[in-house]
């Protein structure tokens, strides 16, 4: 049998198959296995927390609604900042994979066909070293494009738009439309689409190549005026 062309193949294939379980798999683990597991508290980042207060300030109504009021001084409620945007991150993620969001699209930009020049940097195995990665979502389909590099890409007004209803913004898109995660209208995302679009502008926001916003100054939170009825008889 094996000195047959058939043989021979199988052979072949069974040592390829050897070779890439033990370079994508058994090395890797060797390699980062007394890496402690980040939680999503210490995975908090200026990128991601910009993202978050960006939301606080476009849809202050909503926000005040699924998180409370924060802090009169951004800097000052650090604490409370944080600890929300790592709750946001867990939601974001569990609705993203409810929601079915990982058939489409991959999260694991390969050394291979350019890939590289489509989505970002190859994706690294220290990236996956983290509760938000567990399990990964690499993915198998991609009719939407790579998502680990999404983040700070585009706005949270585009994403909020993207979600309410795809094809305004990206004209014959096959992605359905999840009006549920607003209440009625793309400007009141509740906090299920709060905290999706949190979760996907988080991703990849640990690189160099993520839109700098470490340096940014957080602007005041304005509380939504409440509205009020004329005393007028």
């Amino acid at each position: 049998m094996f000195e047959s062309k058939s043989g021979i193949l199988l052979v072949a294939g069974l040592a390829f198959f050897g070779f890439a379980f033990l370079s994508n798999a058994a090395v890797p683990y060797l390699m980062y296995r007394n890496i402690p597991e980040q939680t999503a508290e210490e995975l908090v980042n200026g990128n991601v927390r910009f993202q978050f207060e960006d939301l606080s300030r476009r849809y202050p109504e909503s926000f005040v609604k699924a998180y409370g009021d924060p802090p009169a001084d951004p800097e000052a409620g650090a604490d409370w900042w944080n600890q929300n945007v790592a709750d946001s991150l867990r939601e974001g993620r569990d609705i993203y994979v409810g929601e079915g969001c990982w058939h489409c699209h991959s999260q694991f930009v390969r050394p291979v066909s350019n890939e590289d020049k489509r989505w970002g940097p190859v994706s690294a195995s220290w990236e996956y070293q983290n509760e938000l990665q567990r399990p990964v979502l690499f993915g198998t389909r991609r009719i939407g494009p790579d998502l680990s590099r999404e983040g700070g890409r585009r706005s949270n007004d585009w994403h909020a738009v993207h979600l309410f209803k795809p094809e305004m913004t990206s004209t014959k898109s096959p992605m359905p439309e999840y009006p549920w995660l607003f209440d009625g209208a793309p400007d009141k995302p509740n906090r299920r689409g709060l905290a999706l679009i949190t979760y996907v502008q988080w991703l990849g926001s640990w690189l160099e190549s993520y839109p700098d916003y470490e340096n940014y100054q957080p602007a005041p939170f304005e509380k939504p005026a409440e509205d009020s009825e004329s005393e007028d008889e």
